[in-house]
């Protein structure tokens, strides 16, 4: 997973305006702001290929702690070290966890849910939008399980609430990206939010992050998650 560009493994380039790009993979055609330096592009649907396989992994799956389940889809071959399929884990973990903690929610359809909308947040929000679509996750967990509409009243302030508790989070560590450090984040934020709104109390975990060599951009002793015998870097 330590690769940029999942074909040549070459490092990914940010442009200042959109583009249109042809997925090397699907051949559709369609705008984006990245692509690799050797002119590689992968969208979306391509990048996050096989990733249809969490509801039935988070559907067998009986933990409390979300940080767990977000390990175990990590560890998942249609995980990389970046890209949009954290927009989904984060929530889907929480959904989980949520459910098996005695939250009331229809876990199948709640993750189905979770699949549409997460999808719809492309890479690359977190520079461009102002918003890591993990932290956007976790507001799109807390506006599935309170049934959040545009015209709801409660429901709407949490899951913003949510979102901005996530992005807070995120933002007082700062960048460069890491999808990893992001997730972990919006999920500890979630964990503390669902227990005062929700009243439901799901198991936190110490994480203690695993793939620090594996990300080019790591940002070494100011990420909260890294092992202690890494914090020399």
């Amino acid at each position: 997973m330590g690769e940029e560009c999942i074909l040549c493994k070459e490092p990914l380039m940010y442009l200042e305006t959109g583009e249109v790009m042809e997925c090397c993979l699907c051949h559709e055609r369609e705008v984006s702001k990245t692509r690799c330096v050797q002119g590689h592009y992968v969208c979306n649907e391509c990048h996050t290929k096989g990733m249809d396989q969490i509801i039935g992994w988070c559907l067998a799956e009986d933990s409390r702690d979300p940080v767990y389940l977000m390990e175990g889809m990590m560890n998942q071959e249609f995980c990389h070290m970046h890209g949009p399929e954290h927009h989904v884990m984060v929530g889907a973990a929480l959904l989980t966890a949520y459910r098996n903690a005695g939250g009331e929610v229809d876990l199948h359809s709640a993750l189905a849910e979770m699949m549409n909308r997460g999808r719809e947040v492309p890479g690359g929000v977190c520079g461009f939008w102002g918003a890591c679509g993990a932290g956007i996750s976790a507001g799109i967990f807390v506006s599935i399980i309170s049934k959040s509409t545009p015209l709801t009243m409660e429901p709407f302030g949490l899951s913003n609430l949510m979102t901005a508790k996530a992005l807070e989070a995120i933002g007082r560590i700062g960048g460069p990206r890491c999808c990893k450090r992001d997730s972990y984040l919006s999920i500890l934020a979630a964990v503390d939010f669902v227990k005062v709104h929700f009243g439901i109390e799901l198991e936190r975990s110490t994480v203690v992050c695993s793939r620090a060599g594996q990300n080019h951009q790591c940002i070494g002793k100011r990420c909260p998650f890294r092992a202690a015998d890494s914090l020399s870097q």
